[in-house]
Parts: structure tokens; sequence; C-alpha cells
């Protein structure tokens, strides 16, 4: 039997809109680092990267095209200087891609699980089955360069047990119980990101132009510290090992590789969503008390600053406003 196509629900206009707008600007950063990377290997995966953004883009456009919808503005080559001098060292460019990629993994599967038209399920899941598929190599090729940052390896309590009193969720006045296994997992998940985070506004804040770009990112920079030295307290006071960061070297440049749009947008996305994302499995998973004030001192502050960003955004007309329903434009 044949399945009529169907029109595109809210859902499905809303995920390959942000997937347009995402695969626009990511195709600009892996065009650079393609240009730049020297290691062999490294420049074999940016590349790859680089060939799939290119598809995705052009299925995305197919799709608008025959729903009749404008299709998003996004990035274009205006918003990088491909022959630009090399502003990340090859393992930074490593970093980077792998940061990308993890994006795409926490986005693609609700845009896959959300759809139902036959066209872009397929679409989600041939991207997803790429992402898992790079993303697994990527990790590898870290490893084998002794890059990447393992969480720690503790040993665990070889029995069941139950808790048996409110102390259980204390953290406070020594009265604060041993982080268990999710508790760890999840602050060394955000130390990690945290100092990719860093490294990234120390870049942007070096690069940028104009002064208000150069405050917010700088901004960007004392906030993520205040978060490393937050959590870090709580791991040092536990006498849990942390590794330490990767090789986020970067190189002095005459003329900035990317525009401020590009930048900000990046901030703004990539970085933004994993610290909503990554701070709402923590809060989940956590039980003790001082961890969980902790964590919700950092979403404030951070709603702050990435609500600064979008004003910003707004107020350089660089916010593409996502598709509305007809006759209900703001």
């Amino acid at each position: 039997m044949t399945v009529l196509s169907k029109e595109l629900t809210v859902s499905e206009i809303s995920n390959i809109w942000s997937s347009y707008l995402k695969n626009s600007m990511e195709l600009q950063f892996f065009t650079y680092f393609f240009q730049t990377a020297e290691d062999r290997k490294i420049k074999k995966i940016a590349g790859r990267l680089l060939h799939q953004s290119e598809k995705n883009l052009k299925q995305l456009q197919d799709f608008f095209s025959k729903e009749n919808l404008s299709v998003p503005r996004g990035f274009t080559e205006k918003d990088v200087r491909i022959n630009g001098q090399k502003l990340f060292s090859d393992h930074f460019i490593l970093f980077f891609c792998h940061d990308i990629t993890q994006l795409s993994l926490s986005t693609y599967p609700s845009a896959l699980s959300e759809s139902t038209r036959k066209d872009i399920r397929n679409y989600f899941e041939i991207t997803l089955k790429f992402t898992l598929k790079i993303q697994n190599e990527i990790v590898d090729l870290m490893l084998s360069k002794g890059i990447y940052q393992e969480h720690p390896q503790l040993k665990m309590e070889d029995r069941i047990d139950f808790a048996r009193s409110l102390k259980y969720l204390s953290g406070f006045k020594g009265g604060s119980r041993p982080l268990n296994a999710p508790e760890i997992a999840n602050i060394s998940r955000i130390i990690h990101r945290a100092q990719f985070s860093k490294m990234i506004f120390v870049t942007f804040s070096t690069i940028a132009e104009s002064n208000e770009m150069k405050d917010h990112f700088s901004k960007g920079r004392d906030l993520i510290e205040k978060v490393l030295s937050s959590l870090r307290d709580i791991m040092e006071n536990e006498h849990i090992p942390l590794s330490s960061s990767g090789d986020y070297q970067i190189f002095d440049v005459d003329t900035p590789p990317f525009s401020e749009k590009i930048m900000l947008f990046f901030v703004n996305t990539c970085l933004g969503i994993f610290c909503f994302t990554m701070i709402s499995q923590a809060l989940t998973s956590s039980l003790r008390s001082d961890i969980v004030i902790k964590l919700l001192s950092i979403s404030k502050d951070m709603s702050l600053f990435y609500g600064k960003g979008l004003l910003i955004a707004i107020k350089q007309k660089w916010l593409e406003q996502p598709p509305q329903p007809a006759g209900r434009q703001v």
C-alpha cells in the first residue's frame, strides 16, 4: 500500500530548520579545519565532516523547496576566511570536531523520534548513523594520541545497599556522604565540557574585533572559570582525580578567521545547549543537597549569560527567526 505524503508537522519544520542553521555553521568551521589541519588523520576527519555537511544542506534545501518554505539564510562563506592563518592546533581541531558531533548526538535522536513523515525520518536516521560512526572514529583517534579526557576510574562497592535515612541527601556541615557514581560522572562531564568551553571563550575574546563581543566572550570565560572552581572543590574534597584539560593550543593571527556572528551562534547553540542539557542531567541524578544547590546556581548564572547573548544577536540583527504560522508574524 502506498502511503501518501502529508504536510510537515510543526516539529518536523522546527527540526529541519534548526538542522539547516546548524549544518550551515558546521560547514564553515569544517571547511576552515580541513584547510588548516596538518595531521593527515585529523584532516581526513575534517574532510568527511565537511562532505557530510554539504550533503545535509542539499537534502534540507530540497525539503524547504518541496514544501514551499523559505530556505534559512544561515551561514555562508562570508562568515569564515578559508585561506586565513592557522588559529587552532590540530589537537584543538579534533576536540572541536568531537564537540560538534556531540551536539548532533544530543539533537538528532529527538528529531528522529518526533518525525512521522518517512523522508524526514530517513534524513535524521542517515545523519545519526554517520554521526555515530564518525564520533567513534574521533574518540579512537583521540585515545591513540593520548588526548582524550577520560572520567575517573574508582573501585566500586561490590554490594547492594539502600539509603537508611534522610542524611543520605545531606551535603553540609560535615554530614555529607561520599559521592556516588552518577554524581561523580556528571560532575566530571561538566568539568571536561567547561574546560573546552573556557578555551573557546578565551579564543573568541582574543579574535573578536568589537569591544562588545570581546567583553561578552570574556564574561563567558570568567563565568566558566567560576563553574570549574566550584565543581573542582567538590571533587578535590573527595580526593577524586580528574584528567587535565586537553591540548587546546591556539596561535596568534593577524585577521580573525570567523565572523562575530558565527562565533556568537556557536556559543549560544553548541556551548549553550550542552550547558543546560548537562546541568539538567546532573540535577536529575544528584541527591546530595550541596551539589543540587551549586548546580542550580550555575544554571541561573548561565541563563543570564546566554540571555545576554540572545539580546546581542537581536541588536546586531543576527538572530534569524524560526518559521511561524501564517498571520502571526511578530
